[in-house]
């Protein structure tokens, strides 16, 4: 039983880092969208794209460093492959629910542009949150995995003083 509960702790753990890390792209998400819609001429769905990827880089990162710092970082070229292809799936994902909202639906005031930005955001993460940790950030057998891991940029002088209070 002790073995069935750590695996459900670690994967609420892995769901809270994923959803740290997704709520700083949601930000990104928003803040871009938003600046474009209110600030350019540029259709609704058009900024919503450029929005999302740059929400998509900077997630990146996060989940790279903080959320799967210990999975397989041995064929970085096919992780970030895989990764932009899973993306551009939830990027469509999440712009086609806006795409229909707007001109299917003629719902696009920007209260229901956000809206419908939040059921795509909603729709995209649980693709994503699946293909990553399926596909992407693949999980390295037993103890392999934390003598691979890499640290987190940020973590480092903890590290180092860590270290030099042990010795």
């Amino acid at each position: 039983m002790e073995r069935g509960s750590s695996g459900l702790r670690k994967l609420v753990h892995e769901i809270a880092k994923f959803g740290a890390v997704g709520a700083v792209g949601t930000v990104v998400n928003f803040g871009v969208s938003n600046l474009l819609w209110h600030l350019t001429t540029l259709q609704a769905v058009r900024a919503n794209v450029i929005a999302t990827v740059v929400a998509i880089a900077c997630n990146y990162v996060g989940f790279r460093y903080f959320t799967y710092r210990d999975r397989d970082k041995s064929a970085r070229t096919r992780e970030l492959t895989l990764f932009l292809v899973f993306s551009v799936i939830g990027l469509v994902i999440e712009n086609g629910i806006l795409f229909v909202a707007i001109y299917g639906l003629h719902w696009e005031s920007s209260l229901q542009r956000n809206v419908f930005k939040v059921v795509g955001i909603g729709l995209a993460t649980l693709f994503r949150f699946w293909s990553y940790r399926t596909w992407v950030f693949r999980t390295l057998p037993g103890r392999e995995a934390v003598t691979r891991a890499e640290p987190c940029p940020a973590a480092e002088p903890e590290r180092a003083s860590a270290q030099q209070r042990v010795l």
